[in-house]
């Protein structure tokens, strides 16, 4: 199964999560994959070590418009869902607004004088790094100046394969990029804090997760940090509060050096393996 750990807004604990749960999983002996899909700040491979297998580019297509065979008809213009196309009928004048092209190649197929080809631009990156015979990690990392990380997301979790438990670190927010992540899981885990913004915060992630149809549970982070509001509202939509995690200087201490949790500490082990079956069970109904 895939399970996607994401959160409403950055800063909750979403990587601390996803790296230890991917090294108790790796540590009972689960064969195991952990997908770093924050494209624009990845940073699971701080806490997870191990040898680069390969490297490999993600190429997005931009289109290119031949002025000489090009009739200034409009229609690649009118095809445009994202205004990526200048169109100046009077003036003759047509132009492709690389940074708005999405590559979805309606232009292409719009275009009846085979006046627009495609060209390829790098966008990012895919490092598989091997960690040990059952676990691997697949990081993903877009270019700078790179709009959207959309393409390199998918890119990443297609490079996984079914029969490995795979854990896919979102984004945060519920932006396309959460959007491109969260689809392709089986279950989601959100993590939050117990504090207003966190509530608010989860409240969206909720709502988007609810509108899809994708199954999730809760973890409160730093709990004991702020407020009941959040068990309070979980409780009364029936969301499933999957562990609370104290707000203890002693992890922070831990994730600061850049260690995993789990690997030296037997409880919070056994909690996130815990928390692995809880979500098996879940997803087995």
């Amino acid at each position: 199964m895939k399970i996607a750990v994401a959160s409403g807004k950055g800063g909750t604990g979403k990587t601390f999560v996803s790296t230890n749960l991917f090294w108790a999983a790796q540590k009972s002996g689960i064969n195991v994959t952990l997908v770093d899909c924050d494209a624009e700040e990845p940073n699971a491979s701080e806490f997870v070590s191990g040898y680069v297998l390969n490297t490999q580019k993600v190429f997005q297509n931009l289109p290119v418009i031949d002025q000489g065979e090009c009739t200034f008809c409009g229609k690649c213009f009118d095809y445009c869902n994202y205004n990526a196309i200048v169109f100046l009928p009077d003036s003759h004048y047509i132009k492709v607004i690389e940074d708005l092209c999405h590559d979805c190649g309606a232009c292409v197929a719009a275009c009846n004088f085979k006046a627009i080809s495609e060209k390829e631009k790098p966008i990012g990156t895919i490092r598989h790094i091997y960690v040990n015979t059952i676990a691997d990690l697949y990081e993903a990392k877009t270019e700078i100046g790179v709009y959207s990380p959309v393409k390199v997301i998918k890119a990443a979790i297609n490079q996984t394969t079914s029969d490995k438990l795979t854990i896919l670190d979102s984004p945060p927010g519920i932006s396309c990029p959460f959007i491109a992540t969260v689809e392709k899981a089986d279950y989601v885990v959100l993590v939050t804090e117990p504090t207003p913004f966190g509530l608010n915060d989860l409240k969206l992630s909720a709502e988007t997760l609810h509108e899809i149809g994708i199954p999730f549970g809760v973890i409160v982070n730093r709990a004991g940090l702020g407020n009941n509001d959040v068990y309070r509202w979980l409780k009364e939509k029936n969301i499933p509060l999957l562990m609370e995690i104290p707000f203890d200087k002693e992890i922070a201490r831990v994730y600061s050096e850049g260690n995993i949790l789990v690997e030296g500490n037997h409880n919070y082990n056994n909690l996130f393996l815990k928390l692995l079956k809880t979500i098996g069970k879940k997803f087995e109904r």
